[in-house]
């Protein structure tokens, strides 16, 4: 269908591929799970934005680019590992001021966790960790060019049903994880001692991830 060669197979694929935890699922996560519905649907549109443009750039051959510039490899790698590292910090800076504020009156809460939405701005933040992450180009190119068919006539299109198809199991997994993280923001506003430790914890991870990428 469309120039691609064994649809089922690359479902199955993208699904086992989704559900794998990552820094860009963690942050929606994350989001929704403090800030509510609609800030954690802002991260995942720079989730999807960020997607869209590294398929872009993979269907033109960016990914081919990158394997033949080993330099220009490390810069975006550096880059992107330096931003998951601040992201990290700052998940941790914002744990820290929940462990000594956890004894707070309950009516404070609201505004600064409104003050705090305004500051994250999910959807740029969650759009940078996407694109500063060469990986994600490499894999993609990879990935998608074992189901297209090479004498099919127009390439393209099938590009687009393989993006298509991704983005639609990204869209129904992240929309998993923002009702998930709805039900959590309830707890965590009655039990700071939770929101912290889960903050705190999602801090380490994504200075897991910056080393990860740093290193690889």
């Amino acid at each position: 269908m469309l120039g691609v060669t064994d649809l089922p197979t690359y479902l199955a694929a993208v699904v086992l591929i989704v559900l794998l935890p990552g820094p860009n699922s963690l942050y929606v996560l994350s989001v929704a799970s403090r800030r509510g519905v609609k800030e954690g649907y802002k991260a995942a549109s720079g989730v999807f934005t960020g997607d869209t443009v590294l398929m872009v750039l993979a269907a033109v051959g960016a990914g081919a680019l990158l394997q033949t510039s080993p330099v220009l490899f490390t810069a975006v790698k550096v880059l992107g590992a330096g931003y998951l590292g601040w992201l990290a910090v700052g998940m941790l800076r914002g744990a820290l001021a929940m462990w000594r504020s956890r004894r707070s009156s309950v009516e404070e809460a609201p505004a600064g966790e409104e003050t705090g939405a305004a500051a994250e701005r999910p959807f740029r933040r969650a759009l940078v960790v996407s694109l500063l992450n060469p990986k994600a180009i490499l894999f993609l190119l990879s990935f998608f060019v074992q189901f297209v068919d090479p004498h099919y006539s127009y390439p393209a299109l099938s590009f687009l049903l393989l993006g298509t198809v991704s983005q639609l199991v990204s869209f129904l997994y992240l929309s998993t994880l923002i009702f998930t993280g709805t039900r959590l923001s309830a707890a965590f506003r009655r039990r700071k001692r939770l929101a912290a430790g889960a903050t705190s914890a999602a801090g380490v991870i994504f200075l897991g991830f910056a080393a990860k990428l740093a290193v690889s």
